[in-house]
């Protein structure tokens, strides 16, 4: 699936306010490896909630453990554990990243999900290799 170059300069420079728990280590470590991480967690938040069938949306509470292999010398693929907790907001509304989280406690608002992604960073595509999500708690 390729993402436009607005798309991916618009979640690089938009910022994340992430909560990271556990450190996370890059294999041969390079200038802007950071970046291209956070913006393909924002792209696995993005695929949740496009995937998912609430009409809410979900917004990243931390990331629980992550990874990065390179595949080839034009590819890399990130391994990211993350805690998504449902949101207040629609899941196609423009401000997510301020929505209040859903305090209902009838509902159980967390997923744990586990995303493996490849990324092209200087060609703007993002494929989705691999989604496993579990109901998760606070």
């Amino acid at each position: 699936m390729e993402m436009s170059s607005a798309w991916v300069m618009f979640l690089l420079l938009a910022g994340s306010q992430v909560l990271v728990t556990h450190s996370w280590s890059i294999i041969d470590e390079g200038p802007g490896m950071e970046s291209y991480f956070l913006a393909t967690v924002e792209y696995a938040l993005h695929i949740f909630n496009v995937k998912s069938k609430d009409t809410n949306a979900y917004k990243l509470v931390s990331i629980l453990n992550s990874q990065s292999e390179k595949k080839l010398e034009t590819m890399m693929a990130f391994s990211m554990e993350l805690k998504l907790r449902r949101t207040r907001c629609g899941k196609f509304d423009e401000d997510i990243d301020n929505c209040p989280f859903e305090e209902n406690p009838e509902l159980n608002n967390t997923f744990i999900c586990f995303f493996t992604i490849s990324i092209e960073p200087w060609r703007t595509v993002f494929q989705l290799l691999n989604k496993t999500c579990q109901e998760g708690t606070y």
